[in-house]
């Protein structure tokens, strides 16, 4: 199969303390590396102008003021210095994977400097339902957040049907996609088995929390944050039974850290690990839990939800979003969204639960998320749309110089 020379990821959700973009980036790169000659280049906001070489790999930083509120992400509006870079770079194709100003950027290179360069949108965010609604809607009302969020979905609609492909990661959004008229393909992430495992779990990590024998240890994984939720985790922790005698540990940072260090200062069985930079630790904190946990309604794939799985968790969610797709009956509980007791009583149901989840967890991911399925299909995808580019060209096109 022929394979793009050079790929380019261009995106605002790239931060050095984690974060799905971040995983499938380098991921992406782990496996280019592994099965190809393919180059990659990424694009994302940083504290200042600069460039890193790896290999035959590039990220250039685009100096961005922080996003408010936010300690790990920036907000990237420098559009001209986005296309100097594209321009200086030619690739072969652009995977924009946020849905704001950078895909316009990547589109006016494409329309007067590269036609022949292929633009894929990758629909990672469902952000009119994730964002929009809930900010106006907190500020002017239920009516106003609809309305916002309707208008949201018309932009959502407009952009999406400028690119040469979209994939989504769920079917969920795909659904959501096709009802505003826009064709995806379906694209599942994947996961690295050897590192998720069972087989990493660790007394000693439990113990050191101060999880005693038969206590069973919660875990959630992610942005501290209102889109995350976290908040409505830890009451849902609390409304467990103190006989129960559970732990929570949470992995992860963000703007609602302090609120929750500060309100589980005295609490000995919350454990606010702040992100954990070391995969292979974070790989050892999920094998040695009992039971995931998650509150957050807008998930477009869940890959913190699938490291879980391979680590043999059950999964509590809410029935909301990418969830229903990541958690079929037998692997978990899902409750309504916003209703922490109903979360809680998720917990007690899968810990009651002696039939095997762990196994049928492991089992379940091991069979469907695979890097190497994902990024087989990544470039397929990239040849056909190449293809289809390259020959409609107009002959009198500026070309890039590859």
């Amino acid at each position: 199969m022929a394979v793009p020379l050079t790929l380019c990821d261009l995106t605002q959700s790239y931060a050095a303390t984690g974060g799905g973009i971040r995983t499938y980036v380098h991921a992406k790169r782990a496996w280019l590396d592994a099965n190809t000659d393919v180059g990659h280049v990424l694009i994302v906001p940083g504290p200042e102008d600069a460039v890193e070489h790896e290999g035959r790999h590039v990220t250039h930083f685009v100096q961005s003021p922080p996003v408010p509120g936010s300690s790990a992400y920036r907000l990237l509006l420098r559009n001209g210095r986005v296309r100097e870079l594209l321009g200086a770079e030619r690739p072969d194709a652009v995977e924009c994977l946020c849905a704001y100003n950078l895909p316009w950027a990547a589109l006016r290179h494409q329309r007067e400097v590269d036609p022949s360069c292929a633009v894929v949108g990758g629909y990672r965010t469902d952000f009119p339902s994730a964002y929009v609604e809930p900010l106006v809607g907190g500020v002017l009302g239920e009516w106003a957040g609809r309305h916002a969020a309707a208008l949201g979905y018309r932009y959502v609609a407009r952009l999406y049907a400028r690119f040469d492909a979209v994939y989504t990661l769920s079917p969920t959004p795909r659904e959501k996609l096709a009802e505003l008229g826009v064709d995806s393909e379906l694209l599942p992430l994947g996961v690295d088995l050897e590192r998720f495992h069972p087989r990493w779990r660790d007394p000693q990590l439990r113990a050191a929390l101060g999880v005693g024998a038969g206590s069973p240890l919660l875990v959630y994984a992610g942005r501290l944050d209102a889109e995350k939720r976290p908040l409505e985790v830890l009451d849902a922790f609390r409304q467990l039974p103190p006989a129960l005698g559970a732990h929570l540990a949470l992995a992860g940072d963000g703007p609602q850290r302090a609120e929750i260090e500060a309100a589980t200062a005295r609490d000995p069985r919350v454990h606010v690990l702040g992100f954990v930079a070391d995969r292979d630790r974070y790989a050892r904190i999920l094998a040695s839990a009992d039971v995931y946990v998650s509150a957050m309604p807008h998930e477009t794939f869940g890959i913190s939800v699938v490291e879980a799985q391979a680590s043999g968790l059950p999964v509590v969610g809410v029935r909301s979003g990418a969830m229903p797709d990541r958690v079929p009956p037998g692997l978990g509980h899902l409750s309504p969204a916003g209703d922490p007791a109903a979360l809680a009583a998720g917990v007690e149901a899968v810990l009651a639960d002696g039939s095997g989840i762990r196994r049928r967890a492991r089992a379940y991911v091991a069979a469907r998320f695979s890097w190497d399925e994902t990024f087989q299909r990544l470039l397929a995808l990239y040849d056909r749309v190449l293809t289809d580019r390259r020959v409609g060209a107009p002959a009198d096109a500026p070309q890039a110089s590859r």
